[in-house]
């Protein structure tokens, strides 16, 4: 990602008019819009533009035809004859170093352009830093609890911690991976640029002051940062977004969360295990709407209910005041539907976890006549950046949290991944439905494809009977031999053919569990099929197992047997 300076971006186009704080990350308009949670867009759209159309035999995604225009100039000036690179990078987070890494195993000259530090957000201060709390925090949870650790016949003395060596365990590892991409990418020969990138026009970039090179093919991967919602003042230090969290430089005595989608709830299970009491502010009528309903409220019962965690819902905080002269931080909450007033809070910190914003702001789009929407780069499902006429941009790609179609890590090094196939000469286009997202609480959190509501409203849709198969934490040796039982595994899926619509995971490393359902779906594997898999025993793997095995599919198995005998 690009350096984060500051955004002089409006708000009102990231927000309903009516939404002020308190949102689980979504920016757009409506709930099932939030792409922060991982809800995928093209589950509702129905446009055969981008809609994804879930067939018996594979899934398949509509091409969106554009005429690809040619006038696509700046001042008229033509596109270069030779070029520089074949192919230049905005951006080295993950999905910038996926794709470039990616393009030199297919043998292109490639350039990658960073303005920050290598490795984005989510190295730096995101998704890599944050599992290094949450290991912490899941350590000083095992030994706070005097009843888990006797069931193995274990005495702990009473457990603590030095902050200053948790956030140095969070800034280390965060070091370590940063240099571990760039010498990955030198490695292999991608030139690393430094200063901040821009487009010029078709096929032409411009870094650092005046710095201007060319090539065939461009991908802008700027990822994002923190929304910070109209009404909140910020000093880094009371009043703070993840960036400042994730450096730990305190562990307040009360803090407000606003916002319980996957950073509030990571932050919430850091915070309660180094000894904070936490307020959650969301502006839905439930915490955690962007999950699966059922997962929802199973994880409540576990993740909130039990600690030292109270909430307010159906609420905006309309007004954060960092603490300063002796006085804590104010909060001023209304109504969300009423706008009324309804409480001040006085905490000693407040976390913003309202989700995330684009960082498109000074790339020169308008080099090439493209204007963004809500920020984010307009693109096809080829991540070909479309202009302001509805034409596709030649040669230019946007990937990852900049376009907005899914903001996650991986799913940014897989459209970088899919660009380079179609740049050099392989047609691909990513099933975004089959892209798992992990919320790395203790328990975790895991998901993939389609909740059930979102099922049933497609089968309601498209004319087919959804039904769900569910299987238990509890029924697993190897869950109960680490006495972590609690937790279910969901799957939504087509009794008529066997196509899995949606797999929901809350449990002992559901984050790793959830892999074997997405693939599934990426392969077009069906259930008859995939119950027929091995598992081995006693592994959590068998939760997955049992939850094929449970399901009741009206077709048969289409895999073909081995019958050749394998000398052993």
């Amino acid at each position: 990602m690009q350096s984060a300076v500051a955004l002089p971006f409006s708000q009102t186009p990231l927000t309903r008019p009516s939404r002020l704080l308190g949102s689980t990350g979504s920016i757009f308009s409506t709930p099932r819009s939030l792409r922060f949670c991982g809800l995928r867009r093209e589950a509702f759209c129905s446009s055969p533009s981008t809609h994804l159309t879930l067939r018996s035999d594979r899934v398949r995604i509509p091409s969106t035809r554009f005429k690809v225009s040619a006038a696509a100039t700046t001042n008229g000036a033509p596109p270069p004859k030779s070029f520089d690179y074949d192919l230049i990078i905005i951006g080295a987070g993950v999905g910038g170093h996926g794709a470039a890494l990616h393009a030199v195993e297919k043998g292109l000259k490639t350039a990658i352009i960073e303005g920050d530090v290598v490795g984005g957000t989510c190295v730096n201060r995101g998704c890599v830093p944050s599992k290094a709390l949450l290991a912490v925090s899941g350590r000083m949870r095992e030994l706070q609890n005097e009843h888990h650790m006797k069931s193995f016949g274990l005495q702990v003395s009473a457990a603590g911690y030095d902050r200053q060596g948790v956030a140095d365990h969070a800034n280390n590892l965060a070091t370590k991976i940063r240099n571990n991409l760039t010498n990955s990418m030198k490695a292999l020969g991608v030139d690393i640029l430094t200063g901040f990138g821009s487009v010029l026009g078709p096929q032409k970039v411009k870094y650092g002051k005046d710095n201007i090179i060319t090539a065939k093919n461009i991908i802008i991967a700027t990822g994002s940062v923190p929304f910070v919602p109209k009404g909140i003042e910020v000093d880094g230090k009371t009043v703070i977004t993840s960036d400042h969290a994730l450096k730990l430089e305190s562990v307040p005595d009360w803090i407000a969360i606003v916002g319980s989608g996957y950073i509030g709830l990571e932050f919430s299970d850091v915070y309660t295990a180094l000894g904070s009491e936490v307020t959650f502010i969301e502006a839905l009528d439930q915490l955690m709407p962007g999950f699966d309903p059922e997962i929802s409220k199973l994880a409540q019962r576990v993740l909130i209910n039990p600690r030292k965690i109270d909430y307010h819902t159906g609420v905006f905080a309309s007004k954060i005041t960092p603490a300063k002269d002796g006085k804590p931080v104010m909060i001023e909450l209304i109504d969300a539907k009423t706008k009324e007033h309804k409480d001040t809070l006085e905490v000693d910190a407040a976390l913003i976890a309202t989700g995330r914003a684009p960082f498109t702001n000074g790339l020169g789009l308008e080099n090439v006549n493209v204007v963004t929407q809500r920020g984010f780069i307009p693109v096809d499902e080829r991540m070909r950046v479309i202009d302001g006429n509805g034409k596709l941009v030649p040669n230019l790609y946007c990937i990852g949290d900049a376009n907005g179609k899914l903001m996650l890590a991986h799913a940014a090094s897989a459209q970088g991944i899919s660009v380079v196939e179609q740049v050099t000469g392989r047609d691909h286009v990513l099933n975004h439905l089959s892209i798992p997202a992990a919320c790395f609480t203790h328990p975790e959190i895991s998901m993939v494809g389609l909740t059930e509501p979102q099922a049933r409203e497609k089968g309601e849709k498209e004319g087919f009977k959804v039904s769900v198969a569910k299987t238990s934490f509890k029924a697993n040796t190897k869950a109960l031999a680490e006495n972590e039982g609690e937790g279910i595994a969901k799957m939504i899926y087509r009794p008529d053919n066997g196509e899995i619509l949606g797999v929901h995971i809350f449990g002992l490393h559901a984050a790793d569990l959830i892999h074997e359902a997405s693939n599934a779906i990426a392969l077009g594997t069906r259930i008859q099929d995939i119950k027929l898999a091995v598992h081995a025993h006693p592994t959590l793997s068998e939760v997955l197992d049992e939850l094929f095995k449970a399901a009741k599919v009206e077709g048969h198995a289409t895999t073909k047997t081995v019958s050749e005998k394998v000398a052993v």
